[in-house]
């Protein structure tokens, strides 16, 4: 296996499933329970869609959320133990359901209901995969919905490395001895990103930089967009 692959990012999410859980529920990552989380609720909500379509959806926080919000939300991820995490944590009754499902399986097709919209919470690491998603949202979101998109900041994620598109390695740093295997990311500019939506007929109508109050710097992105008139 390419030791910088999208194989790589299915393995080591396969392997760290249960202490990412762990992580996500117990609040341990403070870029989520600061900032992240919140922001990429408040864009949804923003919308004010009937359904959401959450790829990537790992234990399913963001889908059991909007059910809160009346939102009928379906998740789907690649990781079986991830998505069992997010079965067993689903309120009784909720307007909520996970799928197992790979990136590539969504790229030809395999999932055909199309939502108000479609989010990626942190969920677009690879290259080919990420590329097949987008092309696969003419049959994934409606002709009057969202996709929204929340990634790490190309500034700040690029680091001291220069600003080049390509594979970089992954890092657990920050958090528990748990944690294995990291996985590798592909890192893309804020050029390329722009240029992913347009080169899937998908045109972006707001960009959200959300602050960290610790260290003033973008927590994060979030691109939102309709398809091109």
């Amino acid at each position: 296996m390419n030791p910088l692959s999208d194989e790589k990012i299915r393995a080591s999410w396969h392997a760290n499933a249960e202490p990412w859980t762990a992580a996500v529920r117990e609040q341990q990552i403070v870029s989520r329970r600061l900032v992240t989380d919140h922001a990429i609720m408040e864009a949804v909500l923003s919308f004010a869609p009937g359904s959401v379509l959450d790829i990537g959806c790992g234990e399913g926080w963001l889908t059991r959320a909007l059910t809160h919000e009346c939102i009928a939300g379906t998740g789907l991820d690649a990781v079986a133990e991830l998505i069992e995490q997010a079965r067993q944590a689903a309120p009784s009754g909720a307007a909520c359901d996970y799928h197992v499902m790979s990136y590539e399986q969504i790229a030809v097709g395999a999932w055909q209901q199309p939502a108000d919209a479609v989010v990626c919470n942190f969920a677009l690491l690879g290259k080919e995969s990420v590329e097949g998603v987008f092309a696969a949202m003419h049959w994934l979101l409606h002709p009057d919905g969202h996709l929204l998109v929340q990634t790490l900041h190309p500034r700040v994620a690029c680091g001291d490395r220069p600003s080049e598109e390509g594979w970089r390695e992954g890092s657990w740093a920050g958090f528990s001895a748990d944690f294995r295997d990291p996985a590798p990311w592909y890192f893309r500019t804020m050029e390329s990103w722009h240029r992913l939506f347009v080169q899937h007929g998908l045109r972006l109508i707001e960009q959200r930089e959300p602050l960290h109050p610790e260290t003033g710097q973008p927590a994060s992105v979030i691109f939102m967009a309709v398809w091109s008139d």
